[in-house]
């Protein structure tokens, strides 16, 4: 997802910056949540990690662009299942970045809106989680119905931000309004394919357990809270 240059520009991106710095700010205190479960090299490996799957997923999957941006297989509830919530901010924010700098200049104006959309579904999902896993439940053993909510939720909040950013840059003109509409339609089949993503990950995830107890994996994959 990248919404195109000139969408927000001018004084309007002052708001794009606070929302940035305030992303900014909330996963630093995620990254404090995760220390105290995980080694500070775990943390550093998963956040590589999450890095270069955001690469993968923004420059090597499918994408095409839909009216007012472009849709994209961002698998933000995958890397959150398996890599946990800090550096799965950490890898959209810095996949988003790596792109923009050696692939994408164009898009580098426009990563305060782009990071402030990947990230704030990412905290809703990290607090929906939250209230519908119970605490003996690992990851693995999630539900369909469960993921589908997560997934819903991540994705409908990148299409809610999208929208936003549109509607606030270029008002809500009859084009302005189509375009966003085009996009957010367009997004139904992402939040259909991804939670069966999400699933078969989990399912791979299940037979790695190993690799949990190294730090490679979030340890909530594998063990409940205790």
């Amino acid at each position: 997802m990248h919404i195109e240059p000139g969408v927000v520009d001018g004084a309007k991106m002052i708001l794009a910056q606070g929302t940035a710095a305030a992303a900014a700010g909330y996963s630093l205190k995620l990254l404090a949540d995760d220390l105290k479960d995980h080694s500070v090299v775990s943390f550093g490996l998963r956040s590589v990690l999450a890095v270069a799957g955001v690469f993968v997923f923004f420059e090597l999957m499918p994408h095409f662009a839909v009216g007012i941006s472009e849709v994209h297989f961002i698998l933000g509830t995958t890397l959150f299942l398996l890599l946990g919530a800090a550096p799965a901010a950490i890898g959209l924010a810095g996949g988003l970045a790596v792109q923009g700098l050696f692939f994408a200049p164009s898009d580098v104006p426009m990563y305060f809106v782009n990071v402030s959309t990947l990230l704030f579904p990412l905290f809703a999902v990290d607090a929906l989680a939250k209230r519908i896993v119970p605490a003996s439940t690992a990851y693995f053993d999630l539900r369909y119905v469960d993921v589908l909510k997560m997934s819903a939720v991540y994705q409908g909040g990148v299409v809610a931000w999208v929208a936003f950013w549109a509607f606030y840059g270029q008002g809500f003109g009859a084009e302005n309004f189509g375009a966003v509409t085009s996009f957010g339609l367009a997004y139904l089949s992402v939040i259909l394919i991804e939670p069966v993503i999400d699933l078969g990950a989990l399912a791979i995830g299940k037979n790695l357990k190993g690799l949990s107890e190294r730090g490679i994996f979030s340890r909530r994959l594998h063990l409940a809270n205790s």
